[in-house]
């Protein structure tokens, strides 16, 4: 019988192996493109990439925001979201900032999930521009 100490630990190490293909699959289309492209271009890239990998990932999905018991949409998407399980915050930037983070820790909070990436594609080398994040 799984505990929930072991289940949450199981959990923990299913989001790890996955965050690490998910890591490897953008490696391969930084690899590819290089830096300096819009986001839109490495969401479309990752997504097959990860699909070609046989994940399933579900590209700009749709964050509601609740209050008070009522829901809002109010516009927050997430750029990927894989196996229902890791949010993926994409950026094509000069640096990351707190404030990126905390869209992401935020979006996490928001979506339900415990485990998310904030991948910055506009670096020299990608393993500098990538934060796992979780909550």
């Amino acid at each position: 019988m799984l505990t929930a100490e072991h289940s949450e630990s199981t959990e923990e190490f299913e989001n790890n192996s996955l965050t690490d293909a998910i890591i490897g699959a953008a490696i391969t289309v930084h690899r590819e493109l290089g830096p300096g492209l819009l986001e839109s271009v490495y969401e479309k890239c990752l997504a097959f990439e990860l699909a070609d990998r046989g994940f399933f990932a579900t590209t700009q999905k749709e964050i509601p925001v609740s209050y008070k018991n009522l829901t809002f949409d109010c516009g927050f998407r997430a750029d990927l979201i894989v196996e229902n399980k890791v949010l993926v915050e994409l950026k094509s930037i000069d640096q990351l900032l707190p404030v990126h983070t905390a869209q992401v820790l935020t979006y996490l909070k928001l979506s339900n999930l415990r485990t998310g990436l904030l991948i910055n594609f506009n670096v020299p080398l990608l393993k500098s521009g990538i934060k796992r994040l979780s909550i």
